[in-house]
C-alpha cells in the first residue's frame, strides 16, 4: 500500500473509468478526494462508492475547457479540505478516429486539443499555486501510448494532444522541481473504458490486430492496473520520480 493517507487529491474526469476507479481506491486508503466531471448523476454515483469504501469525497461539477470552472474546482477543493497535495489531470476525449489528417474537421481538431491539452495547462495553472501553498505535492497528467508515436488508426488529433501533454509535463517538471512539486505523465496503452470499449465492440477483429501490434500482453488493460501506477506516483514512495 502506498503512503497516501490523509493526502488531498483532485482528479479531473472522474465520473467513470480510470478516474472513478482511482478516486475510490485512494479514498479507501485514507486520502481525501475531490472529483470533477460534467455529469452530476455519475459524479454522485462515484461519491456513493467512495462513502461505501469508508472514504471522504467531494464532487465538483465542472468543465475543464472552461477557465472559470477550472479555477473554481481548485478553490472549492481548498475550501473543503484546506490544502492540496496531489492532482491527476485525467479528463479527455477521443476526438476523430479512423480519419486521415486532411479529413479532420477543424472544430473536431480544436475540441480535442482544447480538452486534452489546453485543459491540462489550465488545470496546472491553478493547481500549482495551491500545491506550493501546501508545501509541495505531485501532479500526474494522463497521456497515452499515442503520445509516444504516431497513430496508425487515423487518430491524429488525439495523438497530437497527448504528445503535447508529454512535452508540457516534462517542462513543468523542470520548472518546479526545486520548489517541491513533482510532475509526471503516465502513458497507458489500450484499456477498457467508455472511450475504447465501443470501438472494440464495433470492430473486434481490427482490435485484435491493434492489440497484437501495441500490447505485449495482447489484451486490453484494466482501470485498476493503471490506477495502481498513479497511486505510486502520487505517493512519497516515488519521491525521485519527476517526469
Amino acid at each position: 500500500m502506498t503512503s497516501i493517507e490523509n493526502k488531498v487529491v483532485l482528479i479531473t474526469g472522474a465520473t467513470s473509468g480510470l478516474g472513478a476507479t482511482l478516486a475510490v481506491s485512494l479514498a479507501a486508503q485514507g486520502a481525501r478526494v475531490a472529483i470533477t466531471g460534467r455529469r452530476q448523476e455519475q459524479g454522485q454515483a462515484v461519491l456513493d462508492r467512495i462513502a461505501a469504501a469508508g472514504g471522504d469525497g467531494l464532487f465538483i461539477r465542472s468543465d475543464v475547457t472552461a477557465r472559470a470552472d477550472v479555477e473554481a474546482m481548485v478553490a472549492i477543493t481548498i475550501a473543503r479540505f484546506a490544502r492540496l497535495d496531489g492532482a491527476v489531470n485525467n479528463a479527455g476525449i477521443a476526438g476523430p478516429v479512423f480519419t486521415a489528417v486532411a479529413d479532420i474537421r477543424e472544430e473536431d481538431w480544436c475540441a480535442t486539443i482544447n480538452t486534452n491539452l489546453n485543459a491540462v495547462f489550465m488545470s496546472m495553472k491553478f493547481e500549482i499555486p495551491a500545491l506550493l501553498a501546501s508545501g509541495g505535492g505531485t501532479i500526474v497528467n494522463i497521456a497515452s501510448i499515442a503520445g509516444l508515436s504516431g497513430s496508425d488508426i487515423g487518430h491524429a488529433a488525439y495523438s497530437a494532444s497527448k504528445h503535447g501533454v508529454i512535452g508540457l509535463t516534462r517542462t513543468t517538471a523542470i520548472d518546479y522541481a526545486g520548489q517541491g512539486i513533482r510532475v509526471n505523465a503516465l502513458c497507458p496503452g489500450y484499456c477498457h473504458s467508455e472511450m475504447v470499449d465501443p470501438y472494440v465492440e464495433a470492430e473486434p477483429t481490427l482490435f485484435e490486430k491493434i492489440l497484437a501490434r501495441h500490447s505485449a500482453m495482447n489484451r486490453l488493460g484494466e482501470s485498476h492496473e493503471v490506477a495502481d501506477a498513479i497511486e505510486w506516483l502520487l505517493s512519497d514512495q516515488s519521491s525521485f520520480a519527476n517526469c
